[in-house]
């Protein structure tokens, strides 16, 4: 019986296998590791860019963004100026007192300020507006009143600040615009435009006007 010969390959082919073996293998592990350190980086790097983003302050935001904005703290922006050496006026974004209850880091949209008819380029904050009918008849309208909260609930304190609802107001501008011009009147209405420092007492009242009655649902 003819003997069959086995045919053994070269050490050396067996070792150089081997090799290439355990290359892949570190190759495979060192290259997962740079893939999960990657991605590590790049969410911290994100959290990172996203707080930084995210953070509003008010003597940061350029004048034309300043009125109806809320920084990180909640505070709200009000707009001042002020007379320079030279005697030119020059306009600054400011932080208040008055803190706002619904939301933080807000930039009031362009849409919410043609329907609410407020003003980017408004001085201080004043509840004066409310003495005007066409301003209260565009506050009071479905397209500010159920969709700008951030106006909304800013008039909100300050009407209540007046000793006037404004939920109520709303309804009595909807049905007689007389009236309604009557109850801010007759609330003995006296207030003007606040600055920064002048406003701490219209940061309490709103305040506590929230918590004497219902916050209205924009």
């Amino acid at each position: 019986m003819p003997h069959i010969l086995k045919q053994i390959p070269p050490t050396n082919s067996i070792k150089s296998q081997q090799f290439n073996w355990r290359a892949r293998r570190v190759w495979q592990v060192v290259f997962s590791f740079i893939v999960i350190m990657a991605l590590i980086l790049f969410l911290v790097f994100s959290l990172l860019l996203q707080g930084a983003l995210g953070d509003i302050a008010c003597e940061q935001l350029p004048t034309q963004m300043c009125s109806f904005s809320i920084a990180s703290s909640g505070k709200r922006c009000l707009l001042e100026y002020y007379m320079t050496q030279g005697g030119s006026m020059e306009y600054q974004c400011k932080t208040s007192p008055v803190v706002a209850d619904i939301m933080h880091e807000w930039i009031e949209t362009d849409d919410c300020i043609r329907a609410c008819g407020v003003d980017r380029n408004s001085i201080g904050i004043s509840s004066d507006s409310l003495l005007q009918p066409h301003f209260t008849m565009k506050l009071c309208s479905s397209e500010c009143y159920d969709y700008c909260p951030n106006i909304v609930d800013l008039y909100f304190n300050l009407a209540t600040a007046e000793g006037v609802y404004l939920p109520s107001m709303c309804e009595a501008q909807r049905t007689n615009m007389h009236r309604a011009m009557m109850e801010i009147q007759s609330s003995g209405h006296t207030s003007g435009p606040v600055s920064a420092v002048a406003a701490a007492p219209v940061a309490e009242a709103p305040l506590a006007g929230i918590a004497a009655g219902p916050v209205a649902e924009p």
